[in-house]
């Protein structure tokens, strides 16, 4: 399990307006292609400079397959990375901080130590 390919993924969804829409409406797809065409691409980097090892596990895949952000969590996903795509992908389906509340309600039964969010 990688928390940086997971945070990455989170990152680069939340800022292709394209990829939001494609991951709301097919999100096993959207893993597929994401890990396919975006995975081994160095941020901010030109395509040379690629890697070719870095994959996904199969509970990564599930988890952002179910938009499962507690999961996420648990397995050390940054909370602000999995909130504002959460955010871009649901609040428009709910009132105002509607969505929020729900996700903070669906991670209650989370308490203290965190899981590890260090980069």
């Amino acid at each position: 399990m990688s928390k940086y390919l997971l945070d990455k993924f989170l990152f680069t969804v939340d800022r292709d307006p394209e990829l939001v829409e494609a991951y709301r409406t097919d999100p096993a797809g959207t893993v597929e292609r994401w890990e396919r065409e975006y995975a081994n691409k160095l941020l901010n980097c030109h395509g040379a400079e690629d890697s070719t090892w870095q994959a996904l596990s199969a509970e990564e895949r599930t988890a952002l397959a179910a938009h499962d952000h507690v999961r996420l969590f648990e397995m050390g996903a940054h909370p602000f990375l999995t909130l504002t795509l959460f955010i871009a992908l649901f609040e428009r389906d709910h009132g105002p901080l509607e969505y929020q509340l729900a996700y903070a309600r669906a991670m209650e039964h989370i308490t203290l130590p965190y899981p590890d969010i260090s980069t």
